[in-house]
């Protein structure tokens, strides 16, 4: 039995020690992280899962970001601890991640990752829509949470400097 629950302050280095385990070394040099330097986790779409003995077994987490004027979610990381992968705990945090993003009104969804993985929660390739270098445009997917949520939005992704997104920033 697992406990799911939004990321606290108490829980920050926990989960990214659960990050350090699951990525390569020098994974906060990656573009993705120079858009969130300085910004504020969406929280209350930031969530742990906890097994029955409150030991970290999953974390994601989403940040704020622009695309041509318009608001996004730009999620990750998301990682699963290796003693705990192929139970569905990313599919888990990620099925109720988005759904809670929805019923917080928000539109889009964007994330640096693998098509073949990403694509059964409905995530494709985006087009026009350019991460920071040096991102292979080919990983850069999007989900609109809303219909036609990204047609018509493309550009550069920008870091959201002072923003005051939807639902409650840590």
């Amino acid at each position: 039995m697992y406990k799911l629950e939004q990321e606290t302050d108490a829980d920050w280095w926990e989960v990214e020690a659960l990050y350090d385990l699951c990525f390569a070394p020098g994974r906060t040099a990656l573009s993705s992280y120079r858009l969130r330097e300085g910004v504020r986790t969406i929280a209350a779409l930031s969530l742990v899962l906890r097994d029955g003995d409150g030991v970290l077994a999953a974390a994601i987490r989403y940040w704020p970001v622009r695309v041509g004027g318009h608001d996004v979610l730009l999620l990750g990381p998301i990682a699963v601890h290796p003693t705990r992968q192929g139970e569905g705990l990313g599919g888990l945090l990620m099925t109720e991640s988005l759904a809670r993003a929805r019923g917080l009104e928000w539109d889009r969804v964007l994330l640096v990752g693998d098509a073949p993985y990403y694509s059964r929660f409905g995530f494709t390739k985006l087009e026009g829509v350019v991460m920071p270098p040096p991102t292979n445009p080919d990983r850069v997917l999007g989900l609109s949470l809303r219909e036609n949520a990204w047609q018509g939005v493309s550009g550069p992704v920008e870091r959201a400097a002072c923003f005051a997104p939807k639902g409650t920033l840590s």
